[in-house]
């Protein structure tokens, strides 16, 4: 496209030393501005992108895709709900649970809970907590023992270790010959889980057994959660279970519980991305102040150019080879440390932490407590290309007010 003596001349002006020394400080800072709006805007958006993963894989991974209940209270049959649930080949797994609300006390304090009465052999099929437990395990939880298992959160706030006893306390009330009381029973901590996420303060699991027991639901299961092959496509797949199941049932699934969380990153995403995409575009047509003072400064240059025959065309091609060399380079540094600063914000922002002792995201305010990143190479093409496309957009005015140059008028005052 462009004939080596343009393309010799536009980097002769770049590398050139110039008189006016102002002019070169508008190029670079309009470089540096170019570099660390890429840079910046690779790195938010793959901790976006990282916010969005951990969503899907820890919070998603521990709560159901999809369940299914009985429209009027316990499963009456929940092994066969489960089976043929099984037998949909977009269902992975399923597992039966039973659910309810309540209070945990220990260690002179009190913390709210979600208890989740399970079957370990089966619980594991539909969990991620498996991969997630620092002390313990599922295989603890035995009929009749009242096991409990906890998170890391949880524990901390109650003081209490594998092996220590904790109440739990249900909202339903109890009527005895002392009068109304409240349901409690006493559990053994078996395990304690950390999935860095809101669900270590509140969420508890129990043997389902234990679960019927407390809440009296005559042992059966409140309902099967299912794990799906595609969570987005987890509200179709549990409407075709239930159709396929014949009855009356009552579904849900995590876009109901978890919807507006994922939607809200992936809004923030998005208007991060295009606020951010202003600093780049701002930064791209500073090249357009550099190169309109470029062509100031060079008018007896061009003047002498066009009279030996250099076409306007060619004039053109000299400074937009110019500004794409700036915009080229700005965008190729940008990239590279953007690339570097997101495979590595992770341990940067843990190594601030540790040196300053203090925690920039607690589980018990985010859903997560750290600071996650996720590199993704279409949003790096994307954020590159539009760098370059700006940096060269903003080149054509300046070239084409060079091109317009006339001979006679620039050499009048010579």
């Amino acid at each position: 496209m462009f004939r080596p003596l343009s393309f010799y001349i536009g980097l002769r002006y770049t590398a050139a030393k110039r008189r006016n020394h102002f002019i070169s400080f508008i190029s670079l800072t309009s470089m540096i501005g170019l570099t660390l709006g890429v840079a910046v805007l690779i790195i938010v958006l793959s901790v976006m992108n990282g916010f969005d993963r951990e969503l899907k894989q820890r919070i998603l991974g521990m709560v159901p895709h999809a369940i299914i209940q009985g429209a009027n209270g316990p499963l009456e049959n929940w092994q066969n709900v489960d089976d043929r649930v099984e037998e949909n080949p977009r269902v992975l797994a399923a597992a039966p649970f039973i659910r309810g609300q309540g209070m945990v006390t220990g260690g002179g304090n009190v913390r709210g809970v979600m208890l989740n009465g399970v079957l370990p052999e089966q619980e594991k099929t539909v969990s991620i907590i498996e991969d997630h437990f620092e002390e313990g395990s599922l295989e603890a939880l035995r009929p009749g023992e009242f096991g409990i298992i906890i998170g890391r959160l949880m524990a901390n706030s109650l003081g209490l270790a594998v092996g220590d006893r904790l109440t739990v306390v249900m909202p339903e009330a109890s009527v005895t010959p002392a009068g109304v009381l409240p349901r409690l029973k006493r559990f053994t901590v078996k395990g304690i889980f950390s999935v860095g996420a809101e669900l270590d303060g509140n969420y508890a699991l129990i043997h389902m057994d234990d679960a019927a027991r407390l809440m009296r639901t005559g042992g059966k299961a409140e309902g099967v959660r299912l794990l799906v092959d595609d969570l987005f496509a987890a509200p179709k797949v549990v409407n075709d279970v239930a159709r396929e199941l014949g009855g009356r049932f009552y579904v849900s699934d995590w876009t109901r519980t978890h919807g507006n969380l994922f939607q809200a990153i992936r809004m923030e995403k998005t208007m991060i991305g295009l606020l951010l995409m202003f600093i780049v575009a701002v930064a791209a047509f500073n090249i357009v102040s550099t190169l309109v003072m470029v062509v100031t400064d060079k008018t007896p240059d061009i003047a002498i150019l066009r009279t030996m025959g250099a076409t306007p065309g060619r004039i053109m091609r000299i400074f937009i080879i110019q500004g794409a060399v700036i915009g080229i380079f700005g965008t190729l540094v940008g990239t590279t440390l953007g690339v570097l600063g997101a495979l590595n914000i992770s341990d940067i922002i843990a190594w601030v932490e540790k040196l300053l002792g203090r925690q920039f995201l607690s589980a018990d305010v985010y859903f997560i407590s750290y600071l996650p990143s996720q590199l993704q190479w279409p949003d790096v093409m994307i954020i590159s290309g539009a760098g370059l496309a700006m940096s060269l957009l903003a080149t054509i005015y300046p070239a084409w007010r060079a091109s317009r140059i006339e001979p006679a008028e620039a050499l009048r005052y010579e």
